[in-house]
């Protein structure tokens, strides 16, 4: 049934190659009409009226007839917006440069994704050291036409002899590992399945790897099951996975993650056990000698409180080298002997500090430091006895350090660096001869002396302070007129950095303005900055980002109705809650894949994992908080709503699609006025992944749906012509 309805979803995206016209309709939209039942849930002893819960079934025909109406209407009215085809052609300009990812050197190899410009999928190279002639290892644009199979992940073994990598269908978090022989390029015949939230790690001899799965869901169930029982097995390469060990289970925790990762000497299996986003326990096995690895030895504890996190860095001797934020919200790096592991005999390699610490790693024998100061990337270098060595130098001191590639026994670092105003560039640093090169850097059509960007502090609710990146062009004025977005997350310990991206590139040539608050709930100034945005004080959270709105316009960058909102996941709760509780601050709102029903997102795939950062509606003093913000359940009847667009995708296992589904009916219902709210639901894409041409269209509706109703003056739409037509 579920193949049947699929096809019906995507038939309707052919709606989407009809040309653009020349306005938006001013009239009130008529809306598909969605069935209301008179499902009641009663919550220790509180009545929560859910007509809409009837969406949660995903396999119904009923569900599957209004979201093709949905589609028909949101796409009719995307193409009668002039600025929609405008900001396709300008962003597809500038998303049309080369791109890279930082390599990871295993051997003499090594191996990194490059992407030419608006391919589908990035594709996997290999090299002989840092000049050697690139070979195409894995082109993923070859496996499906369209990009409905995703390259999700890939790791070389120690050796380079192999690469294991990871697909999914439309970029499900469910993944089938697959594993290359590099020399010959063919696939060796066992695969592995059913595996989720998992990393791939080799043992040295490159035989094997470790890795987690789930229990096969039930038939048509894989996007909405609720997960439990992840469990760590060893996949010999030349087995099938019927012969897979199993290493590591835990059936008194079944919605608890665990991770193996081993020691780059081989020697040592660490076991990760998590369920609190911020919190985990770590184990070890003694795999002895590492080219004949024994998985018959005892797994040892290390950290078994659950009261902070732990996360090994690497390993001399007997002695583990661990990040944490245990007794140091801002992080610090430890040193712990494996045969006497009692808090007394740690070592404080790395002290914490007054920035936090991001990440931490092995190479040629010292300890490079990721730290970040307000949001804002910063790199040393230290002995093994925490002696600082030296700083490195980065290009930009308002930018973003990501994905070190760093190995104990190399002399080479690779690290991406990028700013709002700096596409990704590749770095290599030489640690013995303190010296930096440029591996990779860009060609863009974009120039960033026009532009300008600044970091704000503003107050919010309790006086705090709390920081805001505003990017701008030189000179704008401030008239209180400029079409702004205001982008925010809020969550997780999530620290939202200086980035590229085109969209926002294509916004700012366009004259609009853009702002990133950290708010709450993320990770900018440690743990307690997180701690203070999660469970009962997760309306500091949406306080924070109206807070944020306050003071633009207050500044007079801007005004309500030139004002647009935009978050994403975690961010489009906070956009549903911002509109449900200021539905007059702001004159454009983008909800994307949120989670928007709050009493019921841990019934739901991976739901359950993110009880530790919202609490959970089946406890009294959790319900209390989780109605009081929920965005479906707070929607209210005679309310006029600014323009809302409502994103998410039949494929979405991680924020199952009924929490769009439920919120969009329910707002289209309550709107009393002629805003529309609009519902785009995609097919073939999922949470994490979309496709680079759904991926240009996807942006380009819904910046400028938020464009056209915020006042993105009229100037910059003179080069639409009538009949424009999008490339779909």
């Amino acid at each position: 049934m579920k193949a049947c309805l699929i096809a019906l979803l995507v038939a309707t995206l052919a709606w989407g190659l009809a040309p653009v016209g020349a306005k938006a309709t001013s009239k009130p939209l008529v809306y598909p009409k969605a069935y209301r039942d008179h499902t009641v849930d009663v919550y220790f002893g509180t009545r929560v009226q859910a007509p809409y819960q009837w969406m949660e079934n995903l396999e119904s025909r009923k569900l599957a007839r209004w979201i093709i109406a949905e589609n028909r209407l949101t796409d009719a009215y995307l193409h009668d917006l002039p600025l929609r085809a405008v900001f396709y052609r300008k962003l597809k300009q500038i998303w049309n440069y080369a791109k890279e990812e930082p390599p990871v050197q295993r051997g003499p190899w090594l191996f990194y994704s490059h992407n030419t410009g608006i391919q589908n999928q990035s594709v996997v190279y290999v090299q002989r050291g840092p000049h050697g002639k690139p070979r195409v290892l894995l082109n993923p644009n070859r496996l499906s036409p369209n990009g409905t199979i995703a390259l999700a992940g890939w790791e070389p073994s120690p050796n380079g002899r192999y690469l294991a990598y990871e697909l999914s269908v439309g970029g499900s978090d469910w993944q089938t590992i697959h594993v290359l022989d590099v020399a010959t390029g063919k696939n060796l015949p066992h695969l592995v399945r059913w595996v989720k939230f998992s990393n791939v790690s080799w043992t040295r001899n490159s035989q094997g790897f470790f890795y987690s799965r789930y229990p096969e869901p039930p038939s048509g169930k894989a996007i909405s099951q609720r997960l439990a029982n992840q469990a760590l097995y060893y996949h010999w390469i030349e087995k099938p996975q019927s012969e897979d060990r199993l290493i590591y289970a835990r059936p008194d925790h079944p919605e608890w993650i665990v991770e193996g990762s081993v020691s780059e000497n081989g020697r040592y299996l660490f076991i990760d056990f998590q369920f609190r986003i911020t919190r985990n326990e770590l184990y070890y096995m003694n795999l002895g000698n590492p080219e004949k690895p024994d998985f018959d030895g005892a797994i040892h504890p290390l950290f078994v409180r659950d009261d902070a996190t732990y996360t090994p860095i690497g390993t001399k001797g007997t002695t583990v080298y661990v990040q944490t934020d245990q007794a140091a919200p801002m992080g610090r790096v430890i040193a712990v002997n494996l045969a006497h592991p009692a808090s007394t005999t740690w070592r404080t390699v790395i002290p914490q500090s007054n920035s936090v610490l991001v990440s931490a790693h092995f190479a040629d024998g010292r300890i490079l430091v990721h730290r970040m100061v307000v949001a804002k990337s910063r790199l040393a270098l230290y002995s093994r006895n925490g002696h600082v060595i030296r700083s490195l130098p980065l290009p930009d001191g308002m930018g973003t350090v990501g994905g070190i590639s760093a190995r104990a026994d190399s002399p080479n670092v690779y690290f991406a660096f990028t700013s709002f105003l700096r596409p990704g560039e590749i770095e290599r640093y030489d640690v013995p001869k303190a010296h930096s090169s440029v591996f990779f850097r860009p060609d863009v059509r974009f120039d960033p002396d026009r532009y300008r960007v600044h970091q704000v502090f503003y107050r919010s609710k309790g006086g705090v302070r709390v920081p805001m990146f505003i990017v701008s062009r030189r000179g704008i004025r401030l008239n209180g007129q400029n079409p702004t977005i205001l982008y925010g997350y809020g969550g997780f310990d999530i620290t939202l950095t200086p980035h590229f991206s085109p969209a926002v590139a294509t916004w700012l040539r366009l004259g609009g303005i853009y702002a990133m608050p950290n708010l709450r709930g993320g990770g900018v100034y440690g743990q307690k900055w997180h701690e203070a945005g999660m469970l009962s004080h997760k309306q500091n959270v949406f306080d924070d980002f109206a807070n944020a709105a306050r003071w633009l316009i207050g500044h007079h960058y801007t005004s309500s109705s030139h004002l647009g909102i935009m978050g994403y996941s975690n961010g489009g709760l906070l956009t549903g809650a911002s509109v449900t509780q200021h539905s007059h601050l702001f004159g454009a709102v983008y909800v994307g894949h949120g989670v928007l029903d709050m009493l019921r997102f841990q019934k739901f795939s991976g739901g359950e994992y993110w009880i530790s950062e919202y609490g959970t509606s089946s406890k009294k003093k959790d319900f209390k908080w989780l109605d009081a913000y929920s965005p479906l359940q707070n929607l209210r009847k005679g309310v006029c709503y600014p323009p809302t667009i409502i994103t998410t995708s039949t494929d979405d296992d991680r924020v199952v699609p009924s929490n769009a589904y439920k919120f969009a009916a329910e707002m289209q219902h309550d709107q009393s006025c002629p805003n529309p709210i609009l519902l785009h639901v995609a097919t073939a894409t999922s949470h994490i992944y979309m496709p680079t041409d759904k991926l240009l269209r996807h942006d380009a509706d819904n910046w400028g749906f938020i464009g056209s109703h915020i006042g993105m003056r009229e100037s910059f739409r003179s080069t639409a012509k009538k009949g424009d037509q999008i490339e779909f």
